[in-house]
């Protein structure tokens, strides 16, 4: 690949380093230069352009990113399509990433020009989440340089250890003075840990905080063949020989490690009676916040060997705390500026004209017995409980009546005509000033579930990378998308009739996907036949 300022009498056929604007037209990075286009830019005055001319030998970024991800994914894992040089592989289904450490850093060793970012080994995945990316710096990768690679990619270096369908039991122990409010907290926490891990809580006990107590409540427990048992004391254990441990081998167990260096969790007990694994909670459990007996219950759930080394090893990485405000109480310390809390807004674009409808307005027809604009908006607010906006513009009166009742907050964008992004940059300007973010959405989607905008919900987390949440149906993407609160303002300044679909491609660094089964988020009504066509396939 030769790189470098290109007169034009050299441009045709190169690609384009850096965006070229002309009042005519805008060339983009990556732009293959055609004659036509070298004829307009001396028009405009250009006398050169920077970029890259391809060599025999070279293979184009999105085909070197696409090799690599596929020969390293495993099969609880799926590459998206390749863009930009970068090829995302997400996960199947819920699960832990399992990688080869070593074969990746021997990958990215190769040449500077060719990257492999991954989550960090047995890191729990949701569906649809990114676990690891392949970014192709250059415009081209030569074949020697992709084949080495390969090479070294031999067999999956990464994939996902899904959970799987187990069987829980949740032994409480009381003290006398022991509120029972406590108790059933931990239960309903405890039961959501599991969930979140493909389980199901089966049985909870309460047996008194005596080791005979105990025992016989681990006896009885048992003999109902949970997978895993789970054990809450009511006084974190001390020592092998305290109340717990000893109540577990009385009834036939053995104690394979006390304690781990995690923070919180370092009280944590795991042993097993016969082939059921043990886990006695450390009191840093009654609490949803993520802590030591969240990585060792997934690695159970996954059937990753977790043992006393398995658990030693946990140490690196394993501060889950800030240090440095104890021994202050844990609520005074320094809190960051956003809140993970934060609500999420909606904003729902019906501002439209529906000029390929014909003569209605699509978002006063009726889908399911109802406008389909009050049908977008009743998912919608099903899904979402921040601050719901929606933009009016064509026949507003009409789409106000029909959304009569609903907790919404109505917007009239006075320029709809002049597109898209005008409606977008309306609700934007109404979003208010302590949400995250804003998932936006058009007001024609009628198959758009709940669950989908919960999905892309539940994977956002702007301080961790994953800022933009895209939904995706067989590598294509589609609506409604999520935005951090970061782009409000550079989505404000979009113009035309194409929202913000731009800031996608330039911050793929920050974008997750998330993958449907169904084509609801590809679903949208803009002609008569499109109309007709859902309709069939809804009576089928």
């Amino acid at each position: 690949m030769i790189f470098g300022a290109f007169s034009l009498d050299q441009a045709d056929g190169i690609i384009l380093a850096h965006t070229v604007r002309t009042a005519a037209r805008t060339y983009h990075k990556g732009h293959v230069v055609t004659r036509a286009d070298c004829d307009a830019l001396r028009s405009a005055g250009i006398t050169e352009v920077t970029g890259a001319r391809l060599e025999a030998g070279d293979i184009t970024e999105d085909v070197a990113a696409a090799r690599l991800a596929e020969r390293l994914a495993g099969e609880n894992t799926a590459p998206s399509l390749a863009r930009t040089g970068r090829c995302n592989i997400v996960a199947k289904a819920d699960g832990l990433v399992c990688l080869d450490s070593a074969t990746i850093l021997a990958a990215n060793l190769v040449s500077e020009t060719v990257t492999i970012a991954t989550l960090g080994h047995q890191q729990a995945a949701k569906a649809g989440q990114i676990v690891a990316t392949v970014k192709v710096i250059p415009f081209a990768v030569r074949e020697d340089v992709l084949t080495q690679i390969e090479g070294i990619l031999k067999t999956p270096s990464l994939d996902v250890a899904l959970f799987r369908d187990k069987s829980y039991a949740l032994i409480s122990t009381l003290k006398p003075d022991m509120k029972p409010s406590i108790l059933t907290a931990t239960e309903d926490i405890t039961r959501q840990r599991v969930i979140n891990i493909g389980g199901r809580l089966v049985a909870t006990t309460r047996a008194a905080h005596k080791t005979a107590d105990v025992r016989q409540s681990i006896d009885e427990t048992l003999a109902t063949k949970p997978d895993v048992l789970l054990i809450a004391g009511a006084s974190a254990t001390a020592d092998r020989g305290d109340v717990v441990p000893v109540a577990i081998t009385q009834a036939g167990g053995v104690i394979d490690h006390f304690g781990m260096p995690v923070d919180p969790g370092n009280l944590l007990v795991i042993g097993h009676i016969g082939e059921t694994p043990v886990l006695v909670m450390p009191g840093c459990a009654r609490s949803p916040k993520l802590n030591g007996v969240d990585w060792v219950m997934q690695r159970l759930a996954a059937g990753v060997p977790v043992g006393a080394r398995d658990i030693m090893a946990m140490g690196v990485g394993g501060l889950l705390v800030d240090t440095p405000s104890r021994p202050l109480p844990r609520e005074k310390a320094v809190q960051s500026s956003f809140s993970t809390k934060a609500p999420i807004a909606a904003i729902i674009l019906a501002a439209g004209q529906s000029r390929r409808m014909g003569d209605g307005n699509k978002l006063l027809m009726e889908i399911d017995g109802k406008p389909l604009i009050r049908k977008t908006v009743e998912t919608f607010r099903a899904a979402v409980s921040g601050p719901l906006i929606v933009v009016t513009g064509h026949q507003e009166e009409m789409v106000r009546e029909v959304l009569a009742g609903l907790d919404v907050t109505l917007i009239h964008n006075p320029h709809y005509g002049e597109g898209l992004s005008t409606s977008l940059r309306t609700g934007l300007a109404a979003v208010p000033a302590n949400v995250a973010g804003a998932i936006v959405g058009l007001g024609d989607m009628p198959a758009v579930a709940p669950q989908h905008i919960q999905r892309l919900m539940a994977a956002f987390d702007p301080e961790g990378g994953k800022a933009i949440g895209v939904p995706m149906h067989n590598g294509k993407r589609g609506n409604p998308v999520l935005w951090a609160r970061r782009f409000f303002a550079e989505m404000s300044t979009m113009a035309g009739d194409t929202g913000a679909k731009a800031l996608i491609g330039a911050n793929e660094s920050l974008v997750y996907e998330v993958e449907f089964e169904d084509t609801a988020v590809l679903t949208d009504l803009d002609t008569p036949e499109q109309w007709s066509d859902f309709l069939a396939k809804r009576r089928s």
